[in-house]
């Protein structure tokens, strides 16, 4: 079914309020005959006459008159609509969905949102969480966030900007034997006869311990594992073994011991969106780019 255009519902109104053909041709900067061309194609569409033409005038037909409030409405309609997108392109309101790993949430983002709402308080931000990168990657795929925030999507092709480097930290209690070595860093081998405040299966940080183990030449065994990547670093502490976690979600004045693996282990986290993103997208990529605590690429 053919619907009216919103081009042919303003020439009605403008005819309604003007009362006469030429004097809306004038007002639209259109000619006559084009006006009265859109007309009769609403009229067609709308199943029967709109206005009766008069020597003087014009005059609204029974169905006009039943056209003419939603006609207005519509125009309406359309005139916040085109207001909402212009206060959302600057930043004055809308609502921007943001997908994220855990670890981001619980490090790089609080003071992120935190710096947006201070700049941009009308405009919302609606966070979804995941524990895993595959999963981070998979729901970008399906369409349910505007920007993902995570490790490096393998095999992505929209764009993505690297927002930096994410040091992790091995965190032991803080009697710990290895505790307050002048070099500040500790060997993943020196750790390999430990058992270890592992991640939950479905945790994507189980995936990258198992893999930094390997790497060294051993497979953690696993003193408990924790549903919640907060809780690595709380476990660690009290005592239960050493856990790796990302430096940046460990809390302020934390009791545990602090040591860097030696080798380094790092991970670069990325902010990527499926198509180019729009001002609002970008904004929040340049603050977060700026304000994330992460370490240069």
């Amino acid at each position: 079914m053919t619907m009216p255009t919103l081009r042919q519902l303003e020439y009605l109104v403008t005819v309604v309020d003007t009362g006469s053909f030429t004097r809306a041709a004038e007002r639209l900067h259109v000619t006559q005959p084009a006006l009265s061309h859109q007309i009769r194609a609403l009229e067609t569409t709308l199943g029967g006459p709109l206005l009766e033409r008069l020597p003087r005038s014009v005059r609204l037909t029974p169905t006009g008159r039943a056209v003419l409030p939603h006609a207005r409405a519509a125009l309406a309609e359309a005139e916040r609509l085109t207001a909402t997108a212009r206060r959302t392109a600057g930043l004055e309101e809308g609502e921007l969905e943001v997908a994220v790993i855990y670890s981001v949430s619980l490090g790089i983002l609080p003071p992120v949102l935190r710096e947006w709402r201070r700049r941009h308080p009308g405009v919302r931000i609606r966070l979804r969480e995941y524990s895993h990168a595959d999963r981070l990657q998979d729901a970008m795929t399906a369409g349910r966030a505007d920007l993902a925030i995570g490790p490096v999507p393998p095999g992505w092709t929209g764009p993505i900007r690297e927002l930096g480097v994410e040091e992790f930290t091995v965190v032991l209690p803080a009697d710990d034997p290895l505790a307050g070595r002048p070099s500040g860093t500790v060997a993943l081998t020196e750790l390999a006869d430990r058992a270890w405040v592992h991640y939950a299966p479905d945790n994507g940080l189980a995936d990258l311990l198992d893999h930094v183990c390997a790497r060294a030449g051993f497979r953690p065994e696993a003193a408990v594992r924790a549903e919640q990547t907060s809780a690595a670093p709380l476990l660690a502490a009290a005592g239960l073994g050493p856990a790796l976690v990302p430096a940046t979600i460990v809390p302020a004045h934390f009791d545990g011991t602090l040591l860097r693996p030696d080798p380094p282990v790092r991970r670069t986290l990325t902010a990527y969106t499926r198509t180019r993103p729009d001002p609002l997208t970008v904004a929040f990529a340049d603050l977060l780019a700026r304000q994330a605590r992460v370490n240069p690429v």
